[in-house]
């Protein structure tokens, strides 16, 4: 096995263990794709959606924490692991386990690997994009960098070199705004997952 590889099992095993316990697998596991800038609310969109569905959650910044003591934020890191975490959406969903992905996945060609293996596995996709005004986000930014269990490092500014390269999903998903009650918009989008 080439040393490149037996690296990406190895990672991906550590992001395995880093997630817990496992839902019991189920015979049609969906695969929910969240994105969206820092700030908008994704983590929060995604906890609660996880506290109705019978999924497991990926987050990238915690995977990130994970295999990176002191991340760096290079492309070369974050290349590595969105390598190691469709690996994992894979192995997890080829096994029968439904997977939400917290992650910013702001470019379409980024995306892409996304629709990729849902289309290879034949799993349901759900696409969502998150959203908040940007005053909001400042504001969010702002305290959360006093919350020890915040996972993110991104600030405002981050937010703000990250915000131009945002592009427009190509295929039909969910738009949420955060700073409104986002109550019904989940309850739709686990209809969706277990229809």
């Amino acid at each position: 096995m080439a040393v490149g590889n037996a690296r990406l099992v190895f990672d991906s095993l550590r992001l395995l263990e880093s997630l817990g316990p496992l839902p019991e697998p189920v015979a049609e596991p969906f695969f929910i794709a969240v994105s969206g800038l820092p700030g908008t609310g994704k983590s929060y969109f995604c906890r609660r959606l996880v506290e109705k569905l019978p999924a497991v959650l990926l987050e990238s910044d915690a995977l990130r924490k994970a295999l990176f003591a002191s991340p760096a934020y290079s492309s070369e890191e974050s290349n590595h692991l969105f390598r190691d975490i469709h690996l994992l959406v894979e192995r997890l969903l080829m096994k029968g386990i439904p997977v939400i992905l917290d992650a910013t996945n702001l470019s379409e060609k980024n995306r892409e690997y996304l629709y990729s293996i849902a289309d290879r596995l034949k799993v349901k996709l759900i696409l969502v994009r998150v959203s908040a005004p940007p005053e909001l986000v400042r504001q969010r930014l702002q305290s959360r960098q006093a919350d020890p269990t915040n996972k993110s490092d991104a600030d405002w500014d981050i937010y703000r070199r990250m915000q131009p390269t945002e592009e427009e999903i190509r295929r039909k998903h969910y738009t949420i705004d955060t700073s409104q009650d986002i109550s019904s918009i989940i309850d739709k989008i686990v209809r969706e997952a277990l229809r």
